[in-house]
């Protein structure tokens, strides 16, 4: 629960206005201070990441499964073992025994893959951004190399790192001593996104789309398989509508640019009903369309390349499409103000 205080003045009397609210993720900070202003800095980190990433811990105890999105982490399941040592009690023959230690550790790599794939595995796709493998044997590297691994898993393994624990504590050493590839895995994958686009516009292919006129035709058409866009865009989508009633969708650079209506008919007016970020539509409405959203910055080569070069917005086709050929909800002359 995060609760915020304010003092109001009413009419010469103080009154205290308490607001509590739950926020949609755990926040993994406990502070309490009295100031002037509100502080939602801790609110804010949860709008910065959403990747979510899978960690197995495995040791001669036990296996751990966990996630981490932004700050927060999260046990999802774990299970003990109790195998043999490596020297067994006297009388025993020593192949029978090393036979039975064997089969043993190898029934517990089949099951930590097994548990791997029922946890990190949703609908037949994976559903983590990225896996890092994590233990204080070898049991972690007996793992990565096993055929029972998932193949579906095996492309997204990160990291395999060595802990000096298990459990919960090994979980927490594991973060840390992955969180180099971590912060890098949203770069690694908004360069394979622009690298395919960018190779289909090289080869002519005809399965990419750019500039938002473009990319939103191809979307009423139901042509587009990934959105991307550019994260930092500045334009605004208007929602007007005349003195008939009927409704105008407009286009911005940016919000401090209202829309002209330079040679309109004064008794015909358009009147501002709406204004939404381009950025903020697409979000709420990426998924009506059935495709997928990407957004990516202007901090990798690539990323520059498409924000200057493409205006930021474009689209991985699932089909070739004329796009000039189809009509869009207003004409071209009417969509975009621009001084």
């Amino acid at each position: 629960m995060y609760s915020c205080s304010e003092v109001i003045t009413d009419e010469g009397k103080q009154r205290k206005l308490n607001i509590d609210f739950e926020p949609f993720k755990p926040i993994n900070t406990s502070l309490y201070l009295c100031d002037n202003k509100f502080h939602t800095e801790a609110l804010s980190e949860l709008l910065e990441d959403d990747a979510r990433f899978g960690f197995v811990v495995m040791d001669g105890n036990g296996c751990l499964f966990g996630t981490l999105t932004g700050n927060t982490r999260e046990i999802i399941h774990k299970f003990s073992v109790d195998l043999p040592k490596k020297h067994g009690r006297g009388g025993q023959s020593a192949l029978r025994f090393s036979r039975l230690r064997e089969e043993k550790r190898h029934n517990y790599v089949r099951k930590v893959a097994e548990q791997m794939t029922t946890l990190f595995v949703s609908n037949s796709k994976p559903n983590v951004a990225g896996l890092v493998l994590a233990g204080s044997a070898e049991f972690k590297n007996d793992l990565a190399k096993s055929d029972m691994f998932d193949a579906r898993l095996r492309p997204l393994i990160l990291k395999i790192v060595d802990v000096s624990y298990g459990d919960i504590n090994g979980f927490n050493q594991a973060i840390e001593l992955a969180s180099d590839v971590l912060g890098n895995v949203r770069f690694i994958h908004e360069k394979q996104i622009l690298e395919k686009f960018f190779e289909d516009i090289s080869k002519e292919g005809g399965k990419t789309c750019y500039g938002y006129m473009e990319t939103l035709k191809s979307l009423e058409a139901g042509a587009v398989e990934t959105l991307i866009v550019y994260e930092d865009l500045s334009m605004v989508r208007w929602t007007l509508v005349d003195n008939a009633g009927e409704e105008h969708i407009v286009y911005t650079k940016d919000a401090a640019e209202t829309p002209a209506q330079d040679g309109a008919d004064p008794a015909n007016k358009l009147t501002v009903v709406d204004s939404m970020a381009l950025t903020e539509w697409f979000t709420e409405n990426y998924q009506r369309f059935g495709a997928q959203l990407e957004f990516v910055s202007d901090r990798s080569q690539e990323g520059s390349q498409f924000v200057k070069g493409f205006g930021g917005v474009g689209a991985l086709l699932r089909f070739q499409l004329d796009v000039s050929a189809l009509e869009f909800e207003e004409d071209d002359d009417d969509e975009y103000y621009d001084d």
